[in-house]
């Protein structure tokens, strides 16, 4: 690791009403992996949150879920999806905040479909891992994070860092 400090905030949101999703927007292309943090939750039960690339409503996206809950486990596969599915969950208990972290790597590199893993917690449900793919090559400039079924909620938050030289 080089030193100083590798991690550079580019934009932090908070919603400031409902709504069904949030888009950051002309994402610079100056760094070489993307994490993003995610504090969400939702007003009519849990669901996932789910992402999209550059606005792309394709079946470009592939993904794979780990869950666990300590009495049970789920393992699921989506192929040729129109977003990146199971990133992470919204809760439906604003005392209950479901956090989710997700690294894009190399997403501004032209040569290579673009990667992504991620990790989320219901906090008093469960605990997941997805890795996913976006079956593109385009340097991704804008993410599009979804609440599945439900929207979400005033105060949820949202921050995008970039990582110099990973």
């Amino acid at each position: 690791m080089p030193a100083g400090s590798t991690y550079s905030t580019i934009a932090t949101y908070t919603a400031p009403s409902s709504q069904a999703s949030y888009t950051f927007s002309s994402i610079p292309s100056t760094y070489t992996d993307l994490i993003v943090v995610c504090s969400t939750f939702n007003s009519s039960g849990p669901d996932d949150l789910r992402l999209r690339f550059n606005s792309d409503t394709g079946t470009n996206y592939s993904a794979t879920l780990l869950r666990g809950s300590g009495s049970a486990i789920v393992n699921a596969k989506d192929n040729n999806g129109t977003y990146l599915a199971w990133l992470g969950y919204v809760s439906s208990n604003s005392n209950n905040t479901s956090t989710t972290i997700f690294q894009v790597m190399n997403y501004s590199n032209t040569s290579v479909n673009k990667t992504v893993l991620s990790r989320g917690n219901l906090a008093t449900d469960f605990v997941n891992a997805t890795v996913g793919m976006w079956r593109s090559t385009a340097a991704i400039n804008s993410i599009t994070l979804i609440a599945g079924g439900a929207n979400i909620t005033s105060g949820s938050t949202f921050t995008i860092y970039g990582i110099a030289a990973a």
